[in-house]
């Protein structure tokens, strides 16, 4: 009986499992086994014993013991969750009108674009780890406490009162501009997505809308907005797990891990997180992507 051939079609498939083989077993070895083991962990105790260590399954115990006799970790987890809420809506939109801005020509534009990606580039673990405050410390206004970050905002919130904005609007603009350090060094990569974004969008879609007679609002709600949401969708996404990647709870679970030595606590914070930051990314990708558009 003569073999049946396989056709380009499938030759390509094969081709294709072929190429991301090494990406399969990647994740398969150093993903899905660790995060299985983790889990066995976090329903456990462990114990040192001579030669190795010892697993002894204790149930749930771990998961209670989080919210019934830690102090910190509900709180850490909490500010976690609040701080991502109110930072990423606003990076997203800085991220925006900066490449929108950056997107336009004019002299210097490359050591502009350079100068909003410079805090990606010097994001090293050192000076990751350096406290803003720690530059000011010095000054007059250290010694006043939170009053330094309530005089940076002053009088733009009375500015802002005065002209008839609601209470929370203004607290959450003027906490925002508290935190503007804090903002821009996390819109690099969002910056940059969105720059890409904007140079790949076809020049003959302004021009039919300028025949049309749009003005420059227009175009940006009617052509460039839409255009750009996919890339919206995909700078939320990276924006809470980039959030959710470098906060005190991941150094709370590090510690509980390697200092007290509490591995079974440890995996529990862990997959408590995991579930968490899972949860979040599942309703806030879910509620975004209905409003996504795609050219085609």
């Amino acid at each position: 009986m003569r073999k049946k051939r396989l056709s380009l079609e499938q030759t390509k498939a094969w081709y294709g499992v072929l190429f991301v083989s090494p990406l399969i077993l990647g994740m398969v070895m150093l993903f899905l086994l660790p995060l299985i083991q983790s889990f066995r962990f976090s329903l456990s105790t462990i114990q040192m014993v001579e030669g190795g260590f010892a697993v002894l399954p204790t149930g749930f115990r771990n998961y209670v013991s989080l919210f019934a006799s830690n102090p910190d970790y509900p709180r850490l987890l909490v500010e976690g969750v609040v701080n991502m809420v109110v930072n990423v809506p606003i990076i997203i939109i800085f991220s925006l009108f900066a490449a929108v801005l950056l997107n336009q020509k004019f002299k210097g534009r490359a050591l502009a674009r350079a100068i909003f990606f410079l805090p990606v580039i010097l994001a090293s673990s050192a000076l990751a780890n350096l406290d803003i405050s720690s530059f000011v410390g010095g000054s007059a206004l250290s010694g006043s406490g939170d009053g330094s970050n309530m005089l940076q905002s002053f009088e733009l919130k009375k500015m802002l009162l005065d002209s008839g904005m609601a209470p929370i609007v203004v607290n959450y603009i003027t906490s925002a501009v508290d935190r503007i350090y804090e903002i821009i060094s996390s819109s690099g990569v969002q910056i940059l997505i969105f720059l890409a974004g904007l140079q790949s969008i076809s020049p003959s879609l302004y021009e039919a809308s300028k025949i049309e007679g749009a003005t420059g609002y227009e175009i940006f709600w009617k052509v460039t907005f839409p255009m750009m949401s996919p890339l919206i969708l995909t700078n939320l996404v990276y924006s809470i797990i980039d959030s959710f990647s470098r906060n005190k709870i991941n150094t709370l679970i590090s510690q509980t891990a390697f200092k007290t030595f509490d591995f079974g606590l440890s995996a529990a914070m862990s997959w408590v997180y995991f579930v968490v930051v899972a949860i979040i990314l599942v309703i806030s990708t879910a509620l975004v992507s209905r409003k996504v558009f795609y050219y085609d």
